[in-house]
């Protein structure tokens, strides 16, 4: 699975947040650590959830210290306990504390959309349906966050606006109508590319339907509209993708597979997720290096 598309781009990211977090030195640990001094980082976790971002924090603490040896006890995906070891990091203890904090910020957060995901997965045993996320990650982030997304056993949506063409509801207004917007983008993008449309009721449904949407977004419909809509979309188009969206929690999202729909795009999946609790504890060994 790859984690990040390119590792130039990563590397160019995790030394503006390294820089970021350090400026012009760790004034803490340059007045307190010996300069000769070697450790070992333990990083564990403190709750139970799905471990994420393993090779991300070995990048970072390579970026620090090329000479730190990084060696990670679970893989990405992995279900954890509370006190799994998630990896070592052995070398210079300064080394270690400079890479400390970025490297647990990314582990906390892309371990907690991996949890979230996976918990929405569990839900959804059973149903022919995909869980996919949304452009609702954090600036600069979003790349490492849809990974995480994969690693919890979910699916990306679009990755921009570049990708992929999806009218919404101001597309729908500044373009004049679901038909007009249809037709202006499908004479104008390649044929390779597909298009999805927003709907919020049974007469933009029809519209879009007669328009030739390639797939057709639901949103915010209740679940007994939800299957009117899908037997319509079915018995109309039955190769048109039917996606469900808006609100999605895991108290709702077994009704809304039960619609039928193809998809279910969840927000909450990267937008409002809880990092997962995890450390980096030095051991008692301290070892001066020869």
């Amino acid at each position: 699975m790859t984690f990040y598309g390119n590792l130039e781009q990563l590397s160019k990211h995790i030394r503006l947040w390294l820089e970021e977090d350090i400026g012009t030195g760790d004034v803490t640990t340059m007045t307190t650590i010996p300069l000769d001094q070697q450790s070992k980082g333990i990083i564990h976790v403190k709750e139970s959830g799905v471990a994420a971002g393993m090779p991300v924090a070995e990048q970072v603490f390579r970026i620090v210290d090329p000479t730190l040896v990084f060696i990670a006890k679970v893989q990405d995906g992995a279900a954890v306990e509370k006190g799994t070891v998630l990896a070592e990091v052995s070398g210079s203890t300064r080394s270690i504390l400079l890479g400390e904090r970025l490297a647990l910020n990314l582990l906390q957060r892309l371990s907690g959309i991996a949890t979230r995901t996976r918990q929405y997965v569990d839900a959804l045993k059973g149903f022919p349906v995909r869980l996919v996320d949304t452009r609702k990650t954090t600036p600069g982030h979003r790349a490492l966050e849809k990974y995480a997304v994969r690693v919890g056993g979910g699916h990306n949506h679009r990755f921009g606006l570049y990708d992929a063409v999806m009218i919404k509801d101001n597309h729908i207004k500044g373009a004049g109508g679901i038909t007009a917007a249809i037709t202006a983008a499908r004479a104008q993008i390649p044929h390779t590319m597909k298009i999805e449309v927003e709907v919020e009721g049974f007469d933009q449904l029809d519209e879009a339907l007669g328009a030739g949407a390639d797939i057709i977004m639901l949103d915010n419909m209740a679940p007994d509209a939800m299957k009117r809509a899908v037997d319509i979309i079915k018995g109309r188009a039955p190769h048109t993708v039917v996606e469900a969206s808006g609100s999605v929690t895991l108290e709702t999202i077994e009704n809304i597979a039960r619609s039928g729909v193809d998809v279910i795009s969840v927000g909450r999946l990267t937008y409002s997720v809880q990092a997962l609790d995890i450390s980096l504890d030095l051991n008692e060994k301290k070892v001066a290096a020869p």
